[in-house]
């Protein structure tokens, strides 16, 4: 405080310099004024009023210049000092003028204007990146150098389950996220409550001069599956024509031999061995051959031939298939699909064979089926009563079975017809009860 008021006296205001200014300016004129009164031997009354008078008038034309030159500079002040606060809606006056003062308030306008052009950019940047965030799929979370959540999009909340004004300012270990912040750039991670696979891209940026940490999760289950899909595809083209070269000839030779077997000259014994043999050999040939082509059907899945289907009946049908246990069908509204008839056919009798046994292996208690409609899609649901799922991971993988004597196709190839479909199946543990549920996402037209 006393260096504020020690500055301020060796550091007088603009004001206090230019009545300084006058003062001094008009200093000779009262000297002058006072040796001519006093040489004219002029009386004291009528001197004093004679300087009195010249006093007022020098006062009133140093007010006018002071006026003349502070108030423009107030003036100028106050925009600056309004653009400094946000408010570019003021404008300085003279800028026309041909002079020193007429320049500095033309460029003060030209400032204001580009503040005002730069912050409506800024506006509807910051309004076009919040539009943004809102519309995008991957979930996106920003992190300040304490690991607080200070950015989160509408993907982000939605995968941490909580609404979108409960996720700001708490730390990373507190929603779940910690092991992201601790991860390598482009990792995967499986997280949320469904089977998901998200790849990790994380970057730094700098906010007010403070670090933060920008995480972008990309689902990616789906381009993994196709990718898995495409290799498994490949590798059953490969194996199905090899297997089925080697097998067509050992079925034929047994057979063949199994023909001739009358014929050798052997002891009874002998011959019975030899036919078992061979029918052996035969038979397995024959099973072989039909579990490779059971396989090949993943590879030579045709695209979809559409047609107006109608929902209901077709998976009315497709419970009356199903003898084994009772299938209890919950009707929906009336469905029009735009599919192919026969490949939905066969993914419902998959999915519904698999709950079947899944039941039969828990007392063969009844199954339960049935669709509604919501937004965009066709929702079907399948309900079994069995032991539950133990691997939810590998369900849509070929090859993979936990039945007995299950080829690992049914799922897999139900998959391949609801994605060529553009619709999803996804196979979870129920709430309610012992048993797994399969729901069906087909879109309408």
């Amino acid at each position: 405080m006393a260096y504020d008021k020690r500055a301020r006296k060796r550091n007088p205001s603009a004001v206090r310099r230019a009545w300084l200014f006058c003062f001094l300016l008009s200093l000779p004129t009262f000297l002058f004024a006072g040796i001519l009164l006093w040489q004219q031997r002029v009386t004291m009354a009528p001197a004093l009023l004679l300087l009195f008078c010249l006093l007022i008038y020098l006062l009133l034309i140093a007010a006018s210049l002071v006026e003349g030159v502070m108030r423009p500079l107030q003036t100028l002040s106050n925009v600056v000092s309004s653009l400094r606060e946000g408010d570019y809606s003021f404008r300085a006056r003279g800028a026309g003028t041909p002079d020193a003062y007429g320049e500095l308030a033309g460029e003060i306008n030209a400032l204001a204007d580009l503040l005002q052009k730069q912050r409506v950019r800024s506006l509807e940047a910051t309004a076009l990146l919040a539009r943004i965030l809102e519309v995008m799929h991957a979930p996106i979370f920003a992190f300040d150098r304490d690991n607080l959540l200070q950015l989160v999009n509408n993907a982000g909340a939605q995968l941490l389950g909580r609404p979108l004004a409960r996720c700001f300012g708490h730390s990373a270990h507190e929603l779940g996220l910690d092991s992201l912040l601790a991860s390598a750039d482009q990792s995967i991670h499986a997280l949320g409550a469904k089977p998901a696979r998200w790849l990790l891209r994380k970057a730094l940026f700098r906010q007010e001069g403070a670090p933060h940490t920008l995480l972008l999760l990309a689902d990616v289950s789906q381009p993994l599956q196709e990718e898995e899909q495409i290799a498994w595809k490949r590798l059953i083209r490969v194996l199905g024509h090899e297997l089925s070269n080697s097998l067509a000839p050992i079925k034929s030779i047994a057979g063949s031999l199994l023909a001739r077997a009358e014929t050798l000259s052997a002891d009874e014994a002998t011959v019975r061995d030899f036919r078992r043999g061979l029918g052996v050999v035969e038979s397995r040939a024959d099973a072989l051959h039909r579990f490779v082509q059971s396989y090949r059907l993943l590879a030579q899945l045709p695209p979809p031939h559409l047609k107006q289907v109608q929902a209901g009946p077709l998976l009315e049908r497709v419970a009356l298939l199903e003898q084994r246990v009772p299938v209890q069908v919950d009707a929906g509204p009336p469905v029009m699909l735009n599919a192919d008839p026969d490949q939905l056919e066969q993914m419902f009798i998959n999915l519904l064979t698999n709950a079947v046994d899944a039941s039969l292996s828990n007392g063969a208690k009844p199954v339960r089926m049935g669709w509604r409609v919501s937004e965009s899609d066709l929702v079907v649901g399948i309900e079994d009563s069995g032991m539950g799922i133990a691997n939810s991971e590998n369900l849509f993988v070929p090859f993979y079975t936990t039945k007995p004597k299950g080829s690992g196709v049914g799922l897999a190839l139900a998959q391949q017809i609801a994605r060529a479909h553009g619709g999803e199946i996804r196979l979870v543990n129920r709430e309610d009860a012992p048993g797994a549920r399969a729901t069906i996402h087909l879109p309408l037209p």
